[in-house]
């Protein structure tokens, strides 16, 4: 069952655009996300609220609302009531009031993932991930990139990405999502974005395109010389041995059993 801490490749869909929910779903996503933020105009909010809906799929339904700071931010709340979503995403998420504040008013039942998209947002995360209904982070990337003016680069942004990773590990939430890839016309660059923060630690992407789906599906997955490794590493024993000149102990055997329950769950 997939569940919001376990979501791999999450699917942006634009909230005012209900005849694209069910086709978001038989994409091959593992979640769905109706999008009341980015993906909609301004004088689209109020139709975009009264087409949210949960029951075109049996995939979770996450909601992306708009930033606290916002004049639809309460609307937004307001409007998730009896809809029951599998998680809310909170953007500009930047500091424990805030996000606590979200929490409440979801009446603690609703898990909230918080989108870290600013450096303050970045500064103040390991707070923010240990707040009791917070089940994830989320990286924005591009709007990071837009925040401190830097260049959208993986050695760029990979102190980002890794500190999120040690953010979310402190307090014990499961692993963050990395952000979204633009480019739509080489899915190569999916792939290896989905890729790199597999080998960072992240544990899934967001997406905006179905066609997104497959590349980072199969980057997140173990390959299979890992599923190779990692079964001679647990059929060598126990106590420090050799497996392929490299020694292996009690360490390397959790990265491998760790390797083989991705394979499990997938």
């Amino acid at each position: 069952m997939v569940t919001p801490e376990t979501i791999r490749t999450p699917l942006f869909v634009p909230a005012d655009r209900p005849d694209r929910f069910a086709k978001a779903a038989a994409s091959g996503a593992d979640a769905v996300i109706l999008d009341l933020e980015d993906a909609v105009a301004d004088d689209r909010k109020d139709a975009a609220r009264a087409a949210l809906r949960s029951d075109f799929t049996d995939l979770p339904v996450l909601v992306r609302i708009n930033a606290a700071d916002t004049p639809w931010h309460e609307e937004d709340l307001a409007a998730l009531c009896g809809l029951n979503p599998s998680a809310v995403i909170l953007p500009k998420a930047e500091d424990r009031a805030s996000v606590a504040a979200v929490i409440a008013a979801l009446g603690g039942a609703t898990p909230v993932i918080a989108l870290i998209e600013t450096g303050l947002g970045l500064a103040r995360c390991r707070a923010i991930a240990a707040l009791p209904g917070l089940c994830r982070l989320a990286f924005g990337s591009i709007d990071y990139c837009a925040d401190l003016g830097c260049e959208h680069l993986r050695e760029v942004l990979l102190p980002v990405r890794s500190e999120l990773v040690l953010a979310s590990r402190l307090a014990g939430i499961a692993a963050p999502l990395d952000g979204v890839t633009a480019r739509l016309d080489d899915l190569s660059e999916t792939f290896d974005d989905a890729k790199h923060a597999r080998a960072v630690g992240l544990t899934g992407k967001l997406c905006v395109h179905p066609a997104q789906i497959p590349e980072a599906r199969r980057a997140f997955l173990p390959s299979e010389a890992e599923i190779d490794w990692a079964r001679r590493v647990l059929a060598s024993g126990d106590g420090a041995v050799s497996v392929d000149g490299v020694m292996v102990d009690a360490p390397v055997r959790l990265r491998a059993k760790s390797i083989l329950a991705q394979v499990a769950s997938s």
